[in-house]
């Protein structure tokens, strides 16, 4: 599938995925003969591992190790102990997303706070209006 069809697919942009291309993450498995960029379903799903890392604020070289232990390509680094650096991954991961269910606890309790204030706003505004 050519590259626009992989941005809708993935929901990521075109620019995005080119970068992602530039720096080595997801190359096209092929091209066409006109020059364009031609991906497969195992590259679709490169992609989206790579969507399922970015919130967790994976840097581009742990991303790159990281694809290179569970997702090998032609080519990737061999490492000594890929059990062991998938372990510390998985850790940090864990780490990752219970820092980010802490800040959308404290985000709900703010949005919840809103509410409230909405909700008395609109019934002082009522008793203004009636009085």
């Amino acid at each position: 599938m050519q590259i626009g069809e992989v941005a809708e697919r993935t929901g990521l942009s075109l620019r995005t995925i080119r970068y992602y291309e530039e720096v080595g993450l997801v190359v096209p498995s092929d091209r066409s003969q006109g020059g364009f960029r031609l991906y497969t379903e195992p590259d679709v799903a490169r992609l989206k591992l790579i969507m399922r890392m970015k919130p967790l604020g994976f840097q581009l070289e742990e991303m790159r190790e990281l694809l290179a232990i569970i997702d090998p390509t032609p080519g990737s680094p061999e490492f000594d102990d890929p059990a062991a650096r998938l372990a510390a991954f998985s850790e940090s991961a864990e780490q990752r997303c219970e820092e980010l269910r802490a800040k959308l606890r404290i985000a709900e309790e703010f949005a919840a706070t809103l509410r409230a204030h909405l909700g008395t706003t609109g019934s002082e505004r009522t008793r203004n209006t009636t009085a």
